[in-house]
Parts: C-alpha cells; structure tokens; sequence
C-alpha cells in the first residue's frame, strides 16, 4: 500500500522529464531553441533563399524560442492580451468563429493575419565537431505546410513538408558550412481539409489554428550511417513470468552516395549481440535481431515493467551502436521495460463486445483521464512532471491521449512512473473525414501514422493504440493503418476506434463510448449498469453504466474552486442579481452541445438549494463534483470485471475551464480530484446507490487478510442511527458485496453514511465518506439524449444549510523532505464540537493572505470530522514556490467559522 501512495518529489520528476530516456539524443546533439525570429509573411518581400542568407536583417521581427506556434510567440511578447482572462481570445485577430465552433473545421477569414505564410528565422553556428560528419536536420512538430531553406538553399518544399503529426529528419550535410549559418522555414497554418489539431469540443482555439515549429528543432551528427527508433519488443512466459523472449529493431539510414557495410552491435546489461548489414546509397533499412536467432535474447527470471498500482516498473538499458570498419557510425543508449500486454474481447449480444486488459498475464481494470495539452501547445518539463505527479496522487494508471502525442519527456516519466497512456488518432475533424480524402491526405495519414509508431513502439507505458476515435476507418484506411503498424511490430492491442462500433476488418472493438458527458446523478453509474443493458438494445440515455470498457465519460462540468474563477471571469460578472451564470461563466465552459452549465447548474440549486453567490455556487459545486465523480470511479471498480475500463473526460484542460477535468488550469485540485482520489485508493469501502449495499473493492495486487470494516450512519445533528462491523479478508484485485444497509427509521432528510477499513493490526486502511437523501433521486431513461441522462426527481440536500457552525482546531508544521527539493506542511484538524464538521477544505498559501500553493499533493481534502474526531493530514510541494513565505493553512468548510 505504500507503493500505491508513494510520494514522488516534484523535483525529482522535473529533473526526470529533462533527462530523456527514449529518444537517443548524443551529445553531438545541437539543439535549435533560443535565438529565432517570426514575422508575417504579409511584411516580408524577401525570398526564401535570400531570407537564409547571412546578411539578411530581421531587426524588426518578433523574437522568440522554439518551439513556439505564432500566436504563442505573439502573447508571450505582450503583443496580444492574456487570451484565457474573460473574452480575451474574441478580440483576437482572426477570431470571429461562432462561439463553441470547432475551429478546425471552419475555414480561417480571408482577412486574418494567419491566412497567410509566416517565416521564422534562425542563425546559428555549426560546432567545429561536426566537420567531415553527416549532418541531419530535424523537425520533430511542424504545423501544417513548410517551406525549408538553409543557407540560401531551399532543402524541402510543402509537398515534401505537410502534416501536424510527421517528424522530419533533413540530411543537409551538402547545405551547412563551417561556422555562422542561417534557417529559415515558411509555414501556412492547417486549412479545415488539413490532417491537423483540434480540440474538438473541449475548448476554443487559437486564430492560427497552431500554425508553427510546435515541436523541437535540432542538428545532430553521425558518420555515414545514422540509427534511429532502437526498440526492444517482449513476450513474457505467462503466468509463471519466469521467462522473456526479447526482439531489438532499429532503423539504419545511409546518409552517403555510396553503398556502406557495416555492423550493428547491441548490448542489455551483459547480453551482447551484433549483426552484420549492407545498404544501398541513400537507403534506409529496419534490422531486427529475433529471440529464436539470437538466444542470449530469451532472459530467465526477467525484472518486469509494471504499472504503479501492480508492481514496480523496471526499465533495463539498451545500447546499439553502428560500426563501420570497425569505426564507430552512430550509436544510442535508452531504457526499455519488460513486459507483454494483450487484450480479450468477448462478443456479447445485440452485436456488442468486450475487452480485458492484460499486464504480464494478470487483468488489469483500466482507470484514467482524458489528457489534453495547453491551447497553445505551451510546454515546460517542470509543469508536465507536476500533472503527472497528479495522476500518479489519484490513483490512476491510465492516461488517454485522444490525438495529442505528447513529446519524449512526457512518455519517458510515464515508463519511470509506471502510467499507461492510451494513445491514437483524434474525432471530429478532418482525421474522420474520410470520404473527402485525396490521395496527399491518404499519404500523410500513413506517414503520420509511421512516424508516430517509431516513435511510441519503445515505451513500455503505451497500452493500446486507437486507430479512429469517435468513428472506426473505413476498410482501406483500417487495413492500410493495421499494415503499417504490423510492419513496425507495434506491441501492443490495437483497437478500431472509442465507440462499440464494428468494422468489417476487426470485427468488435470491444470498447464503447455511450456518454454521458454532462451532469448525471451519481446512482446513474450504478442503476444503469444493473439494468439489463447486455439484453437490450442502448437508448440515447442509457448504456453509460458501469459495464464494458468506456473510453471516455463524465458526470459533466467540473466549475473549480473560487480563486480560480476569479482568475478566468470579470468581477463585475462573478455573480447576476437572479444567480444566473452570464455569457463570461458560459465562454469558459465547452463548445458545441457544451456551451452553457444550465442542467448542472439546475440540478444543484435542487439539490443544493439555491446558489447565493459565486462563492457559494462554487463551494455547492464541489460537492457535485466529488460525489458524481467518485460515484463513477466507485461503480466501475464495483462491477469489474463486467466492467473493464473507464476514462474520465477529461483530466485537465487546455484552458482555464468550468468543465471536465480533475484538476483544473492553473493546478488547483477541486472537490472532482478528491472524489477520484477516494474512490481509487487501494482498499474502498463502497457505497451501492442502486440497492444501498456496502461493498469492499481491493485495487492492490496482494491479499488482505483480517480486515474489518465498519459502517455507521448519521442523522443531520450528529445522533448514530446504525452501525456494523464485519470481519473479513480482500483478495488482490477483487471486489465484493460485504452487506446491504437495512431500512433505518427516523433519518433525516439528508444524513450521512460511514465506512472504514481497518487492517489486522487496527491502522485505518481506506474510509469513505457519504451524504445521502431519504427523497429517491429518478432517472428518465426515455427523454435523454447522446450525452445527457436527465434527473426526473432530485434528491433533497437542503437541509445540510441547518448544520450548526463548527470552530475546528487547527496546527501545522512544515519541514524539507530530505534531500529533495520538496517540502511537506503536516496538519493537524480536530472537531472539538458535537456537530458534524462537513466538507472542510484545507488550503496552503504562501504566507498569511497570500497565494494559495500550487501544485500541492494533498493526502486528502475536502474531508468531515465527527464528534471528537481528529485527524493528520500532509501537503506536498515544491519548496521554492514559497519563496521567502512562510507556510500558512486556511480552513474553510460547509459549516466551518
């Protein structure tokens, strides 16, 4: 269980995102980063040769880093205001799509500024190192089109340049000189017929659409032979997993005008293997050595890669080098992990399937988040080790990336911190436009398709690769996809798309994306999946329960807490006289069926009672969000494995938003993080919504033996209606129904259910904490719709505004955690009264009045003290985000003074 919570140094993460493991990068490496210029090429008559020349003058030019999309670059200067304050981005330039249009399908206005090319320059001196070597030059992210010249030369045009999601290696050793040297790209933005970005619904879009170098640029160099994509693939002899069957690929490019003889020789730890290759001038060639060739690659009693919440995700070294006459060509160093995952699909009836993960032969019931990169594809290490610092914090193990192939740096923490990623191709624009693809797009599509695969197959975190989102590809496109991947011994399961859809090339995906995606009451997960959903046929409002794989769901907005509307929402709309939400709180919810919070916002006002104010709004709408989020969670690890996977939409967001995350912009954990965090922790006592049971679910892969849980229910002024201790023990990775609460008589309208595990030795192992209603909260299951299941009678909270006002007893201390650049603020939190002390938040800032900090890792929030009760709670976090401020803790709660 300490493996299940262990806590992870941001900085130590930080450090690990900066250090890459996967790509090899040599130190001969130069990277291309500081030091570039950007203008329009609306304000520019050179041309590209004369552009990349020495002597031209970029004086008035924008100066930025790479990489960087145009507009990026522009806010970063101050040239455009905060486009995620109010309505910002609508007075942008080039801005005058529909609100809650999906960009990327809407043609860019003549009249924009990024209608046109722009052209970023770069100057730079080749290292002395580089003499008489081959010299490559590489774009890892362009988007979309590209002109390329180098040193008055062009390399590359927009037929050899076009895709969002293709890398680019240039071998430019007959175009770069000795000393000073000049770069200069043309790039024109995606057009609604692009393969591009989108973020689909999720949140608005820049007005260039993310034209740019959106990925790095750098030079290396090799000798005549260059080596690319090493990779180890494994089989693993399960269940025993005493054994494991090792295949080594990597790709071989001849940068010369001559046939080249060579070897390649590879080591893991003390295997060594080598073999000899010819290539043809100018060829590039995929060398794999086999297991069943080279035995030394069958390895006994293997150390194997585990997700977190499984085992310990050990990584090996891989080293390859390519000599030529026995002089050394290229070479590289990564790490690599053990393991095989496979996937089973069982056909259901009514035409439906569904899947079973694997891990090194054991199930694995998948539980994650939708990930999504900032609006502007703004990136630093240091922010992605603290997300992920989040995943690992709540529980999860899965992250889903719905077309947003995330950089190295990012796959490189997920295999050292053992988090699978779910990674392919994205819906809703011209991706799944299929029928209107030409023979360029069908290209592009492979070679995005290529290099992404070269690029992921080594990381032992990929899980599954989706080769449609919202829709499966059409036969041509499905069978020239699972080709490409089959010829680059992609590893793992691959699935036809996020919906149930079937295809007559793969038959059932075994996977569903039924909705919903806006508010559902929180028995909905559970009274859905107790329906006879696999005997019947799934209406527009139901089939979303906890069964089957889902790719993606949510219980609907997720509004954060105060300081962060503040942040994204004009004072003066904060709050209307008649407690509407206005047109600001609307621009920063979603787009399409999205763009306002109208049923949320009815359903809490009837549950809640009616908001007064922002703060109160927003304090209601954590308890919304930590119950419908953990009553999710808590259904599908209830029912596994009937039910095999769940995605919340979404983890995070690309802006500043009031829907779909855990966490939201600006890293400030709400009442939706805790729910999760509750309802993943590794033994959860589980309340049943549909029949009021109490249930055990272990999520750790070892027995619990003498355990015992208790349950207690309370009414509204603090009296215990019922109690119940039950002895018992919890298989690894098992669920069971303990008992069913019997009717109690005398509750009040709102009370509150207990429950608490305890281990042999008496430690508190996992607690849950419920408010429930004696008023039945009633679906509509026949006037929903494909993302909505409406409520047809609420249940009854108001009567939670009676609870008495409690003065808790608060003491913290605060010290450096060893060696690391964190430090931790434990706090002390007693009820002294004999009131029930409900939803307390515990907040850290720098200082008193201060800055709240963030990120924070806190073992728990959001937290309701009985009677008498005291508790230790623990915050994590980076200790130079205090600067010279002291620690200070802020409680605030439902009825706290």
């Amino acid at each position: 269980m300490k493996m299940l919570r262990l806590l992870i140094p941001f900085f130590s993460l930080a450090i690990a995102a900066a250090q890459p493991t996967s790509q090899p990068v040599p130190a001969s490496t130069l990277p291309l980063r500081e030091g570039w210029a950007l203008q329009s090429s609306a304000k520019v008559t050179a041309t590209g040769e004369v552009i990349a020349s020495a002597s031209f003058e970029a004086s008035d030019w924008i100066q930025a880093d790479v990489p960087t999309t145009v507009v990026a670059a522009q806010v970063k200067k101050g040239l455009l205001p905060d486009p995620f304050f109010a309505m910002n981005l609508r007075q942008y330039p080039g801005v005058s799509y529909p609100i809650g249009n999906n960009f990327s399908n809407v043609p860019m206005p003549p009249d924009s500024p990024y209608a046109v090319s722009w052209w970023y320059r770069k100057e730079f001196t080749l290292p002395a190192a580089y003499a008489g070597k081959t010299v490559w030059l590489n774009f890892r992210g362009i988007n979309y089109r590209a002109n390329i010249f180098l040193n008055g030369k062009q390399i590359a045009n927009t037929n050899d340049v076009a895709g969002a999601w293709r890398t680019y290696e240039f071998n430019v050793t007959s175009a770069v000189k000795p000393g000073a040297n000049a770069l200069a790209v043309q790039v024109w933005a995606p057009t609604e017929y692009s393969l591009a970005i989108t973020f689909v619904d999720w949140n608005p879009a820049p007005p260039d659409k993310n034209m740019g170098l959106w990925r790095e640029v750098y030079l290396s160099n090799s000798g005549p032979v260059a080596l690319r994509h090493p990779t180890v693939l494994s089989k693993v002899d399960s269940p025993a997993n005493d054994a494991a069957h090792l295949t080594v690929a990597a790709l071989l490019k001849n940068g010369s005008d001559h046939p080249v003889k060579g070897t390649l020789k590879g080591s893991i730890e003390n295997v060594d293997f080598a073999q000899p290759v010819e290539l043809a001038a100018g060829e590039s060639k995929d060398v794999v050595f086999k297991p069943d060739q080279y035995p030394h690659l069958n390895l006994s009693h293997p150390r194997l890669w585990w997700p977190a919440q499984m085992g310990t995700p050990n990584l090996y070294d891989l080293r390859l080098a390519f000599e030529v006459n026995g002089e050394l060509s290229d070479e590289s160093r990564t790490k690599f992990g053990i393991r095989e995952i496979t996937s089973e699909v069982t056909e259901l009836p009514l035409n439906r399937s569904k899947r079973v993960f694997k891990i090194n032969g054991k199930n694995i019931l998948i539980r994650g988040g939708g990930w999504t990169p900032d609006m502007m594809l703004r990136e630093t290490p240091e922010r992605l080790a603290d997300e992920l610092r989040y995943v690992r914090d709540l529980g999860l193990n899965t992250v889903r990336l719905e077309g947003k192939l995330e950089t190295e740096e990012f796959f490189d923490i997920a295999d050292q911190q053992g988090i699978l990623v779910m990674a392919g191709w994205c819906c809703c624009d011209f991706w799944e436009h299929w029928g209107n693809w030409k023979d360029e797009d069908f290209e592009i599509a492979k070679s995005s398709l290529r290099d992404q695969i070269y690029r992921l197959r080594s990381h032992p975190s990929l899980v599954m690769w989706l080769n449609g989102s919202d829709n499966p590809p059409p036969p041509d496109v499905e069978e020239m996809y699972l080709k490409t991947e089959a010829d680059l011994l992609w590893p793992n399961p691959v699935v036809s798309s996020a919906t149930a859809n079937r295809t007559t090339v793969t038959g059932g995906s075994g996977v569903k994306m039924t909705g919903p995606y806006e508010y559902v009451a929180p028995s909905y997960w559970s009274v859905d999946a107790s329906r006879p959903s696999e005997q019947q046929s799934c209406s527009p409002a139901g089939c979303g329960g906890a069964y089957g794989f889902k790719t993606e769901t949510s219980m609907g907005p997720a509004v954060p807490p105060i300081e962060s509307v503040e942040r994204m929402v004009p004072k003066d709309h904060l709050w209307t006289a008649d407690g509407s939400l206005d047109e600001y709180w609307s621009f920063h919810a979603g787009g399409g069926s999205f763009k306002t919070m109208h049923v949320f916002t009815d359903a809490l006002n009837a549950r809640y009672g009616k908001a007064g104010s922002a703060e109160d709004f927003t304090q209601k709408s954590q308890l919304m969000t930590y119950e419908g989020v953990r009553a999710m969670f808590e259904a599908y690890s209830r029912n596994k494995y009937t039910s095999t996977g769940v995605i919340q939409w979404m983890l995070n967001n690309a802006w500043p938003s009031m829907i779909w995350h855990l966490y939201d912009y600006y890293l400030r954990p709400g009442g939706g993080y805790f729910g999760a965090k509750k309802a993943l922790q590794a033994l959860d006592p589980v309340y049943g919504y549909d029949d009021h049971s109490v249930w055990l679910v272990s999520s750790q892969y070892v027995d619990a033996k003498g355990l015992k849980l208790t349950a207690r229910v309370f009414n509204l002024d603090g009296t215990q209606k019922f109690s119940k201790d039950v002895t018992l023990d919890a298989a690894a990775d098992s669920t069971a129904k303990v008992f069913e609460l019997p009717p109690v008589d005398g509750l009040s309208p709102a009370y509150f259910l207990d429950l608490r595990i305890t281990d042999a030795g008496g430690k508190l192992a996992g607690s849950n904490f419920y408010w429930l209603s004696t008023k039945p909260e009633t679906l509509d299951w026949t006037g929903g719709n494909w993302f909505a299941t409406p409520t047809k009678s609420y249940a009854d909270y108001t009567s939670l505004a009676q609870l008495p006002k409690v003065k808790l007893n608060v003491s913290s201390r605060s010290e450096r955690k060893g060696s690391s650049e964190d430090a931790v603020t434990h706090v002390t939190v007693e009820n002294p009264s004999k009131t029930l002390a409900f939803f307390v938040r515990l907040k850290l800032d720098k200082g008193k009045g201060g800055e709240e900090i963030l990120p924070v890792v806190w073992q728990d929030n959001y937290i309701s003290l009985l009677p008498g009760e005291k508790r230790e709670i623990t915050a994590t976090y980076r200790a130079s985000g205090l600067g010279a401020a002291k620690p200070e803790i802020e409680v605030s709660g439902w009825n706290v003074k």
